[in-house]
């Protein structure tokens, strides 16, 4: 009878749906009111970041220390590096395929002199994406508390992976009081995420209001050509994932969705991977990838994977292109694909970091004025969905890919978890 009373409307995922519709809705009718909820969306992603330091340190720690192999870890990060660098490459030029055949930008006629060469420097507060080798030296901290204080992902990443193997090397049985703590501190963490979690639906409302309140449904149809475009290479990027997913990792992408369900819906409200890292990195473990390939793939994916943004970034170089009448040559778009290549690495956490990788482009090939770029300013966060999706799926993908490579995919919490025998997340701990 207890079971009976737990009802539709105490899901999540429903919670999370009627707060996306209801955000929408408060941002199209009174849209000065909806952009004014931009801090109760912020607000969430902000409790999910304070988190997410110390999960990924935790994580990684007991996942290498679990695993016992550093030869092993060392694979696993090998083996990611190399898929995310030709996943990501694919989607570049997959982007420049559904960019010369749909043609989004074909016939605009933009008059360069309209233009304000001053708006895209607003939009990234002058800021720059680092060169390859100030990123890679960025991963590096110089400080253990400063890369926690900062939320400085990477490295954070990069000092767990050393404590791990340290760890690894001395053995649970010399260092049995450290490894119990990290486990420990790792239940605390799940104990506050959930407490977090009650509150996502009202994350996702306030974000979704804002998105709709501040830029308007009205830019749909100013930008429907492009918006279509990318929305379709996203669908067709999605049946590419599922082929992987199924062919190598024997996963189906479509029973994973469901599985995940209120990960994604969630990250779509909220425009943020991030806000979903601690839950998705759960499920995942749930859905037997061990817990060293969770805590190496995923944190590294959301620097060096991001998939949804590479095939945004090749369609809205050649839609400049066009919207200034210039017919890009095959030169032009491959020598365009080498300079996304090495910009769409150093994005995450920088602001603006679309319109900062699509200037340097713009200013690398010459084929339209870099001042071009700031037609993309009334569509960017439309595309903000089309993105999340694509980067969060691809990097579970890639997680699923990588972990039966290695022998460390568990087909039988697989299958439990893809039927629906599991509620949920549970603490990644526990796997």
């Amino acid at each position: 009878m207890a079971e009976s009373k737990k009802r539709w409307w105490t899901s999540l995922f429903v919670q999370l749906l009627v707060a996306v519709v209801a955000g929408v809705l408060i941002g199209h009718f009174w849209p000065s009111w909806g952009a004014q909820l931009k801090p109760v969306g912020d607000g969430f992603i902000r409790l999910i970041k304070m988190i997410i330091a110390p999960l990924i340190f935790c994580v990684v720690v007991s996942g290498i220390a679990a695993v016992g192999d550093i030869k092993a870890v060392g694979r696993i990060g090998l083996k990611a590096i190399v898929y995310f660098e030709v996943v990501t490459t694919f989607a570049l030029l997959f982007g420049l395929v559904v960019a010369n055949v749909f043609r989004p930008g074909a016939g605009l006629d933009v008059n360069p002199a309209t233009l304000d060469p001053h708006a895209v420097a607003a939009q990234t507060k002058g800021g720059q994406l680092p060169s390859a080798g100030d990123f890679l030296l960025h991963t590096i901290p110089d400080s253990v508390v400063n890369a926690f204080a900062q939320n400085q992902l990477l490295q954070v990443l990069v000092f767990a992976v050393f404590f791990g193997v340290a760890l690894a090397a001395l053995g649970r049985e010399r260092a049995p009081l450290v490894l119990d703590f990290v486990e420990q501190v790792q239940k605390v963490i799940f104990k506050v995420m959930g407490w977090i979690m009650r509150v996502a639906p009202l994350g996702a409302f306030g974000a979704m209001a804002f998105i709709i309140g501040q830029y308007g449904l009205s830019t749909l149809g100013t930008y429907a050509k492009l918006i279509a475009a990318c929305y379709g290479a996203a669908v067709l990027f999605t049946l590419v994932l599922a082929v992987i997913s199924r062919w190598y990792a024997g996963v189906s992408v479509w029973k994973f969705l469901r599985y995940a369900r209120e990960e994604f819906l969630l990250a779509l409200g909220t425009a943020s991977t991030e806000s979903v890292m601690p839950r998705i990195m759960g499920k995942l473990t749930d859905a037997g990838c061990s817990r060293a390939a969770t805590g190496l793939v995923v944190p590294t994916g959301y620097s060096f994977n991001l998939d949804g943004a590479t095939i945004y970034l090749s369609i809205c170089t050649v839609f400049l292109a066009q919207a200034f009448g210039v017919e890009m040559s095959l030169g032009q778009q491959l020598l365009a694909v080498l300079i996304l290549m090495l910009t769409s690495k150093g994005m995450a956490g920088v602001p603006g970091s679309s319109f900062l990788a699509l200037s340097a482009t713009a200013a690398a090939i010459g084929a339209f004025p870099v001042a071009g770029v700031a037609l993309l300013l009334g569509a960017d966060r439309l595309m903000d969905s089309m993105r999340v999706f694509v980067n969060l799926l691809g990097n579970c993908v890639a997680t699923f890919v990588v972990a039966k490579s290695e022998g460390q995919l568990d087909r039988d919490k697989l299958r439990e978890a893809l039927d629906g025998h599991l509620s949920g997340a549970v603490p990644v701990g526990k796997a």
